[in-house]
Formats: structure tokens, C-alpha cells, sequence
């Protein structure tokens, strides 16, 4: 596919020193560390319930886990699809940093883990102004691995599809057996969720 290439290029192609070191620190799990700290912190003073607290941290467990494990331990391996990086006809490709990843790219557990990570926190939280946020955030991720080259743009559209399919997933079950009396788009005022049958 030519133009999954030819935005690759473009984007890897439009580079800066300044720019190289952004996208390295957005590229790496550990900038996002506070991230994950403060939705921790939001769901635990939301729900003010260590069982529904413990069960919904393990649905976010899940639903990153699996991603994570569907878009590298499955497909990478499955498709075998060589990373821009180690592709001989896309040289020479700018790195950063001299980062080339693993050999395969498809699909990017990168755009997974963040897409199953902000889609479940959204469909709990249902806050407009947290989904835009959540969403810029896995829109930037996704961008700084092709602007380093280690996915093309349906590497990326992949693992999205796998991270959003899991986050809904994992919903449904929270929905349906850990928050049956949490109403979508009405959360209690004091932010705390009524025990089942407390209606």
C-alpha cells in the first residue's frame, strides 16, 4: 500500500533536532507514568469502594493486558511484518536516537495499551473534556511512533482497533456485573456509586 508509505514518510521525513527528543519522551512508557498515578487516583476517589476500586483496576489490568499481548505476542509474530526500521527499501529512514525496535511492527502495542487504557477511563468517567483529553493523548503517542518509524499508519489503525475492541469489552463486564446501579450519564453528586440494590 503506497500511501501507508507515503504517510510514513511524510511524517518521519518532517523532522527536527527539538522535535526528535519530544517525540522520544512521548514515545517512552515511563513520561506517562504521572498519567496513569492520576487516573488511578481519579477512580479511587470516584468509587470510595475497594471491591468495585480493586475490580475496576483489575478490568483496566485486562483490558491492557490483553492488548498488549494480542497486538505483540499474536500479531507480530502471526503477520511478521518488518518495522520501517528494519525495512532495506525504506532506507535511508530517520532515527532517533538510533532506535530501530523490535523486528516486527504489526500491530502497534503502542496504540493498544493507550486506546484500551483512555477508552475504558472514558466510558467510566463519561466527561467530555476527560475523553478529548485521553484521546489527544493516544492521538500524540500514536503520532511519535511513526514520526521515530517504528510503525506504519496501519500498524497504528490495528492496534487501535484492538485496544478499543478490548476497553469495550472490559466495559460491558464492569457495566453489567461491577456497576449494575452506576447510570451512564447520571454519576451521583457526591461521586461515590451506590451499592447494588441501593437505588
Amino acid at each position: 500500500m503506497n500511501w501507508d508509505i507515503d504517510i510514513l514518510l511524510w511524517i518521519n521525513g518532517h523532522h527536527a533536532a527539538w522535535l526528535d527528543d519530544v517525540m522520544w519522551l512521548v514515545s517512552s512508557l515511563k513520561t506517562w507514568l504521572p498519567l496513569y498515578i492520576l487516573l488511578i487516583a481519579a477512580i479511587i476517589a470516584r468509587f470510595r469502594n475497594w471491591r468495585i476500586i480493586l475490580l475496576v483496576l483489575l478490568g483496566f489490568g485486562i483490558a491492557v493486558g490483553l492488548s498488549d499481548f494480542i497486538a505483540s505476542g499474536v500479531f507480530k509474530p502471526l503477520v511478521a511484518r518488518l518495522r520501517p526500521t528494519h525495512e532495506p527499501a525504506l532506507d535511508p529512514l530517520h532515527l532517533v536516537r538510533n532506535y530501530v525496535g523490535g523486528k516486527y511492527g504489526f500491530c502497534s502495542s503502542h496504540a493498544a495499551n493507550s486506546m484500551a487504557c483512555a477508552l475504558l477511563f472514558s466510558l467510566i468517567w463519561r466527561k467530555k473534556i476527560v475523553t478529548a483529553s485521553l484521546m489527544t493523548w493516544v492521538a500524540i503517542t500514536c503520532y511519535s511512533r511513526m514520526y521515530v518509524g517504528a510503525h506504519y499508519p496501519t500498524d497504528i489503525i490495528a492496534g487501535l482497533i484492538v485496544g478499543a475492541l478490548l476497553a469495550a469489552l472490559v466495559y460491558w463486564g464492569l457495566h453489567r456485573w461491577v456497576l449494575p446501579s452506576v447510570e451512564p450519564h447520571s454519576p451521583r453528586e457526591d461521586g461515590a456509586v451506590a451499592p447494588p440494590g441501593d437505588s
